[in-house]
C-alpha cells in the first residue's frame, strides 16, 4: 500500500523558517526520523519510506503554494495512488498555534494551496491536516503575518508540535483516518 504525504510550502530561502511553510518542516521532520533524504524531482522534493510494510512517499512542491494542486496530481498518477491515501499538510489561520485538525473532506479554508489541489484533482474528497499557526494579526496584515517567522515563544515549542503533527501521519497510514482523527483532533486543545 502507498501513501502520498504533500507538506505545503514555499521554496526559496526567504520562506523557509515562515509560518506559511509548517507543512515543508512536517515532511521533513518525517523523512529525517525514517532517515529519508529529499532529492529534486519533477515539480518537487521528493523522499520516500517503508513504515510497518506501507511505502510513504513525501513530496514538498516546488510549484510554489498557490500551485501546489499541480505537483500532487503529477505525483498522485505518477505513482497510482488512491485519493484516500493521500495527505495534504497546510497552516491554518483559524487554529491555535501548534493544534491540529484533520479531515477527510471539506472546503479549502480559504487557503491558496488548498484550492489549488481541489481544482485540479478535481474535488474536496481528500484528507488535509491543517497545523495551527493562530491568527494574531492586525487587519490588512495577514500575508505579513504568515509569511513571517515565528515568535521566540512559538520556536521552543515548534519541535514539539511538529512531532506531534509527524506522529498524526505516520497514524494515519498505519491506523487509518478515523482513528486518527479521534486520537488527534482534541491533542493540543
Amino acid at each position: 500500500m502507498k501513501f502520498l504525504i504533500a507538506g505545503l510550502g514555499n521554496i526559496g530561502d526567504e520562506y523557509i523558517e515562515t509560518r506559511h511553510n509548517i507543512g515543508f518542516k512536517i515532511t521533513e521532520a518525517l523523512a529525517e526520523e525514517a532517515g529519508a533524504s529529499f532529492v529534486l524531482d519533477r515539480l518537487c522534493m521528493h523522499a520516500s519510506f517503508r513504515l510497518k510494510g506501507k511505502m510513504i512517499h513525501l513530496i514538498k512542491p516546488t510549484t510554489y503554494m498557490n500551485l501546489s494542486g499541480k505537483a500532487i496530481k503529477y505525483w498522485m498518477e505518477k505513482l497510482e495512488i488512491n485519493r484516500e491515501n493521500l495527505v495534504v499538510i497546510v497552516d491554518d489561520l483559524a487554529l491555535p498555534f501548534g493544534e491540529i485538525r484533520i479531515r477527510s473532506k471539506g472546503s479549502d479554508g480559504n487557503h491558496n494551496g488548498l484550492k489549488s489541489v481541489q481544482e485540479l484533482l478535481p474535488g474536496t474528497d481528500y484528507t488535509r491536516m491543517r497545523f495551527g499557526i493562530d491568527g494574531n494579526f492586525t487587519r490588512g496584515r495577514q500575508v505579513d503575518y504568515v509569511l513571517g517567522s515565528w515568535t521566540n515563544e512559538e520556536k521552543k515549542l515548534l519541535p514539539e508540535k511538529i512531532r506531534l503533527a509527524a506522529d498524526a501521519v505516520k497514524s494515519f497510514v498505519t491506523i487509518g483516518p478515523e482513528r486518527t482523527m479521534n486520537l488527534f483532533n482534541k491533542v493540543g486543545k
